[in-house]
């Protein structure tokens, strides 16, 4: 992992996405804090950690100690939503709300004034390698007018799924600004071309 990361930042990565699934949010089960400490003890780029759990309000603490950044809890999770992202702003790190593909955006619009970005999911979360669903890209283009329209212009709107050099384009214009690339960066032939033309999106 320590020569992946590496090789990301050569190729001008600005943060390291971390999946956490937990078996029961999500079917697949991933990493855990213990790695997210090795993780954090390679790279100086921020963390951001997506938190695919039932109960993210009993892990993002841990999440917290073990060196995210970012911390994106599901507003599908069933917990006080609100109150969880606060913690998360109380804990000195940056809350996000990640919305999976079959959930209105507008569930999202009341806990905007807790968060810095909202993560619009661009495939079913808990598998790598899916291919991007298109039919969420106006999902993106509404949060982004909402946002800018109701004083929320400084939100980070992330796309994650199926991401590449054109669905990466699509999702800009949509109103996305920041990208999640996993399979179609690390499987490249020359992940620095590949992330070059990410950010030329941007």
């Amino acid at each position: 992992m320590a020569e992946e990361i590496r090789r990301c930042e050569d190729a001008g990565v600005d943060w390291i996405h971390y999946d956490v699934m937990d078996g029961h949010f999500v079917e697949q089960i991933s990493y855990g804090t213990p790695i997210l400490k090795s993780v954090k003890k390679c790279t100086k780029r921020p963390l951001d950690v997506h938190l695919m759990v039932e109960r993210p309000d009993q892990q993002a603490e841990y999440f917290a100690e073990a060196g995210a950044d970012i911390i994106d809890i599901h507003v599908e999770s069933p917990c006080d939503i609100a109150a969880c992202l606060k913690r998360i702003r109380e804990l000195g790190k940056s809350p996000a709300l990640a919305v999976k593909p079959n959930t209105p955006i507008e569930e999202a619009y009341p806990y905007l004034p807790l968060c810095d970005m909202v993560l619009v999911m661009t495939v079913e979360p808990g598998y790598g390698g899916q291919g991007f669903i298109p039919e969420m890209l106006p999902k993106v283009k509404v949060l982004r007018e909402y946002a800018d329209n109701n004083g929320f212009a400084s939100l980070n709107i992330q796309v994650d799924g199926g991401i590449n050099e054109k669905t990466g384009e699509q999702a800009k214009t949509a109103g996305a600004n920041v990208l999640v690339a996993g399979t179609g960066l690390f499987k490249a032939k020359d992940m620095n071309a590949v992330n070059a033309a990410l950010k030329g999106t941007l």
